[in-house]
């Protein structure tokens, strides 16, 4: 039976090629545009690469501190994480991290602008970057304070060209460092940076008695099944918080985020509300993405009328024969997916293109992404949507034609 609807659908479609070419172009355009977002939505909210581990790990981003005439909501102060966080049971490991912070580096006669990170010990037991030359710091480099630096690829080049980078000294942000390690590049939400240096290394110990500064917590269990417990405990641990904090706010606010939650509760403020609203995000989403389907989909609705229109003594016929209305919308329908999975072939091979120029364009830095097995499963699914959508509005109308007037013309 498939073999007949293939059949008679190259046919259908070698008949009419100017309105095949107009087809295969909307699904091709349609199924590029939502390939390349599945596709960096995948590599982004993903465990893979650095953030393998991402399952296994929550990211607190901030506090809020509210009281009857005032709000304050900053990035975690280095004491929260050392006095508060870093005492819960329920978790493995407690990383702190500065956010990125633009800093000058001078090196001979040049100035250059890069993002730099201060860090601990157990940021790089957290995430798996791949260390391309020399080692990341120590837990005894951060307890010491020792002035050494990690810098990704293109750093290195970019500074230091084509010498040999480990062993050389920096002076980035008006200190001076001894680069230990060069990594790949990454652009992942934790690892996003040109250099990080152990987070004992402030100019100033002010920082260990900040509440609020610029610092994110990453916690991560022994297993992806701690999660709810961690969220549990800090529930707790922010009470405490709140009650030790001098300012005596009268409510403090810290949730234990994943990757997804985390980039959520950032785009729509939800600070003081458990609920990050990654679902509503997600809905948003879908519905985008369905959104911008609907539109060439209606397009290739009004193109399939007019073909299927063409058919109709053809229709009559069938119907004088005995075919249901049932058989011939499940063969008009075939035909449209078996159109839209040979445009998302295509379509897949626009996407690869794409992604490799995006990667190479620079456009995103570190933007490092491609197809996947996942990515191309979505493309499956979404040309089987794309098709039924497109295919069985006009499949259903034209199958309730009254085979008399098919034969007679007067459809």
């Amino acid at each position: 039976m498939l073999k007949n609807y293939f059949q008679i659908a190259c046919k259908v479609y070698l008949r009419r090629k100017l309105f095949t070419a107009i087809n295969l172009l909307c699904i091709v355009l349609t199924m590029v545009v939502l390939l390349v977002v599945t596709a960096i939505l995948q590599a982004t909210f993903f465990p893979t690469g650095v953030e393998g581990k991402s399952e296994r790990f929550l990211q607190i981003g901030t506090i809020t501190q509210v009281s009857k005439n005032n709000t304050r909501r900053s990035p975690l102060g280095y004491k929260v994480i050392d006095q508060y966080l870093r005492k819960m049971k329920t978790v493995e490991k407690v990383a702190a991290v500065t956010g990125p912070e633009s800093v000058s580096v001078y090196q001979k006669d040049s100035v250059n602008e890069i993002m730099m990170r201060r860090a601990d010990a157990e940021y790089w037991q957290i995430l798996d970057f791949k260390i391309l030359s020399g080692h990341v710091p120590t837990a005894e480099d951060v307890r010491l304070g020792r002035f050494v630096a990690v810098v990704n690829e293109s750093t290195a080049k970019k500074i230091f060209g084509s010498t040999a980078v480990v062993g050389q000294k920096i002076n980035a942000g008006g200190q001076q460092f001894e680069i230990i390690g060069v990594v790949e590049d990454v652009i992942h939400m934790n690892a996003f940076a040109d250099i990080w240096v152990p987070v004992t290394t402030f100019p100033s110990s002010q920082y260990r008695e900040q509440y609020s500064g610029n610092f994110n917590a990453m916690l991560m269990g022994k297993s992806a099944a701690d999660l709810p417990l961690i969220r549990d405990e800090l529930l707790q641990v922010v009470k405490q918080i709140n009650a030790d904090e001098p300012t005596h706010w009268e409510h403090t606010y810290m949730w234990a985020d994943s990757k997804l939650d985390f980039f959520a509760r950032g785009i729509l403020n939800r600070d003081e509300v458990p609920d990050s609203g990654a679902v509503k995000l997600l809905v948003g989403v879908v519905f985008f993405m369905l959104l911008f389907m609907l539109l060439p989909a209606l397009n290739l609705v009004n193109l399939n009328s007019g073909r299927i229109m063409e058919r109709a003594a053809e229709i009559g016929v069938r119907k004088a024969f005995g075919a249901s209305n049932r058989e011939l919308v499940k063969q008009f329908v075939m035909e449209n997916i078996l159109l839209c999975l040979f445009g998302a072939l295509v379509g897949l091979i626009f996407t690869k293109l794409t992604l490799v120029w995006l990667s190479n364009a620079d456009l995103i830095p570190y933007l490092k992404v491609d197809l996947s097995f996942a990515v191309f499963a979505y493309g499956f699914v979404i040309a089987v949507v794309f098709g039924v959508l497109s295919g069985v509005i006009p499949a259903w109308k034209m199958s309730r034609l009254d085979p008399v007037l098919a034969l007679k013309g007067a459809a």
